[in-house]
């Protein structure tokens, strides 16, 4: 499951789920989303400020 984090606010970015609250319907991955894509969470952190979460990067 791919899954990315918001290293401002936690925010976590499921490819399944999506963002639909910004266009982009579940099963997008991260790799489609643009380099300007910001957190709907916080809005201020965009794509690079995302890492994958400690608990999947084994």
């Amino acid at each position: 499951m791919e899954r990315y984090q918001c290293n401002g606010c936690g925010y976590v970015y499921e490819a399944a789920k999506g963002d639909p609250h910004n266009g982009y319907a579940p099963g997008t991955p991260f790799s489609a989303l643009p380099q300007d894509w910001c957190c709907p969470d916080c809005a201020v952190r965009e794509k690079p400020d995302f890492a994958v979460p400690e608990e999947t990067a084994a």
